[in-house]
Formats: structure tokens, sequence, C-alpha cells
């Protein structure tokens, strides 16, 4: 359980980091206008996502966020990469820069994995 535990905060913790600490902290900066508006979003959408992705790391983070909430901040979060991966794929076509998003959406994966493990751990805890 103490494996499932790590493996789970090491991932998420890897998720929070990239994809809501470094955006709250970047997303004013020239190289992220220019960014979003290379990929033909306005720049309004910089805005409103590192909003969503700020909420969504909150949701993924604290333990006490109850699991529904938690379910649809995973969803939003693939929702994210795979746009991102698709976006990258129609306006630069492929490179390694193409398939990032693919990458962390495998780590985020982990992440749901080893949240459900821990979940279904603690219902059979408690149902014990």
């Amino acid at each position: 359980m103490k494996k499932d535990k790590t493996i789970y905060w090491i991932f998420t913790s890897v998720i929070v980091a990239f994809d809501s600490l470094l955006p709250a902290l970047t997303s004013h900066t020239e190289l992220a206008r220019q960014g979003i508006s290379h990929l033909g979003y306005p720049d309004y959408f910089r805005v409103i996502l590192t909003i969503y992705k700020i909420a969504g790391g909150f949701l993924l983070i604290l333990p006490f966020i109850p699991r529904r909430l938690k379910e649809w901040a995973y969803v939003g979060f693939a929702f994210n990469f795979v746009s991102a991966f698709i976006s990258l794929c129609v306006v630069d076509g492929f490179s390694f820069q193409t398939f990032f998003p693919l990458v962390i959406l495998a780590i985020l994966a982990v992440s749901y994995v080893y949240y459900n493990k821990i979940q279904q751990h603690s219902l059979k805890i408690h149902a014990a």
C-alpha cells in the first residue's frame, strides 16, 4: 500500500507541477502569449485555460476533495492533453514537441490508476 501511495503522489505531483504550477507562474509571459497565438487560439483562451489548470491541480492534490470532483479533474486534464496533441499536429506536424502532451497524458494515467488502487484499498478497509 505504501508503494502505491508513493507512486500516486510522485506522478500526481508531476502533473500538478507541470500543468498547474508552471502555467500559473508563466501564463502571463510573452512566450506563453506567442505559444497560444501560434496555435491559432485567441489570447483570452490562455487565461481561461490557466484558470482551469490551476483549479484542476488543486482538485488533484488536495486529499479532502471528493472522489467525483477528482474524477472530473482527471477528465479535464486528459481532454487538455489530447487537445494539445491535436493542435500541435495540425499546426506543426509531427515532432517530439507534438508528442509531449501524450507523454504527460501517460503520467496522468499512472496517477489515475494508482488513485483508484488507493481508493479501492480504502473501501476494503472501511467495509471490513
